[in-house]
């Protein structure tokens, strides 16, 4: 079987993130900026916008805050299976439409586990506001494999076991080894990539701990790349055990220190999730799935997003007994993984 239909890309397509890769400034140099200069310089309207973590693990919340603050209009999100980050952007959207949209999402997964699959996602599929591309988390972590490799697809069977090959733009070829089908996923080139992680330098190299969740290769794909860390360290420090750099300086083009940028979500080493504040932005969007008016959902970012001009200010919002309780648990779980 061979479908012939005409690939489109969303984002670069690979001949334009190869020709973004090659001028693109390698020089080691400071990335240090703010929340505010990093989205306002990377982030603009109709960009596929790549998002790191995994679920509610090391979400980039604090960029999310600052996109939505901002505003931008037709949005493409790719990510492999998201959270925190994917509401708060989702939620907007229906809460201020006006000023924050979304125009497609490509995706395995987008949902909280134990707090429940994303009450956005089903507002806005269910009233035909945004265009899905459903993959599964390993052909979405293939797509980005693809993309940070510089190739424009790479080979896998696992569309060919259920719908995803009819509903996305899979292409099935006959082995050219053995004769067999095999499916192709196109890559994943986002205009930017947004990411957390525990640790950076000025220059960009990155730590993650815990599972890196496809982070380097979305910010190998991406075009630009904005990260946030939990701590700016030096780079004689980062550098000293090389094998722990995930996320090389190249790849990135802004590097801002907000610790907490993960919050309500969870980060490994640092602090577990807020289960009430996560359930209490939920809880503000799922009875309006059924059709209820957005007030409480609009009074959310009017107090924590469009109230506050960083993201410091929301968390002042938290009483420092729930940080630090919330710190304190992450430090338990850690110790139970030891």
């Amino acid at each position: 079987m061979e479908t012939n239909a005409k690939m489109f890309w969303t984002g670069l397509s690979p001949d334009e993130a190869r020709e973004a890769l090659v001028n693109k400034d390698k020089s080691k140099k400071d990335k240090r900026m703010t929340l505010k200069e990093a989205v306002s310089k990377f982030v603009k309207n109709g960009d596929n916008v790549g998002i790191g973590g995994f679920v509610n693990l090391r979400q980039p919340v604090a960029i999310c805050h600052e996109m939505v603050r901002q505003g931008f209009k037709d949005l493409t999100l790719s990510w492999q299976s998201a959270g925190m980050a994917a509401e708060i952007l989702g939620a907007a959207m229906i809460a201020r439409p006006d000023h924050f949209s979304i125009k497609r999402i490509e995706l395995a997964y987008w949902g909280h586990e134990s707090f429940g699959l994303s009450p956005s996602w089903r507002y806005l599929a269910e009233r035909g506001l945004i265009e899905f591309e459903d993959w599964s988390n390993y052909n979405m972590s293939a797509r980005f494999k693809a993309g940070a490799m510089g190739l424009p697809f790479l080979p896998t069977r696992g569309p060919l076991g259920g719908d995803i090959k009819n509903t996305s733009r899979t292409k099935i070829i006959d082995c050219p080894f053995t004769g067999r089908p095999i499916a192709l996923v196109p890559a994943c080139h986002p205009n930017v990539a947004i990411i957390h992680v525990q640790a950076a330098d000025m220059y960009g190299n990155c730590i993650i701990r815990g599972t890196d969740a496809t982070c380097p290769e979305i910010a190998m794909a991406a075009k630009h790349c904005i990260v946030t860390c939990e701590q700016l360290v030096s780079h004689e420090l980062i550098v000293s055990n090389p094998k722990d750099i995930l996320i090389p300086f190249p790849a990135v083009d802004a590097v801002i220190h907000v610790p907490y940028g993960a919050y309500p979500g969870a980060c490994r080493r640092h602090y577990y999730f807020n289960g009430d504040h996560i359930r209490d932005f939920l809880g503000r969007i799922m009875p309006m799935v059924k059709g209820a008016p957005a007030d409480s959902l609009k009074a959310w970012f009017d107090e924590y997003i469009f109230g506050v001009e960083t993201f410091e200010q929301y968390l002042d919002k938290f009483p420092l007994s729930k940080i630090l309780a919330d710190k304190a648990a992450e430090a338990v779980h850690c110790e139970r993984l030891a």
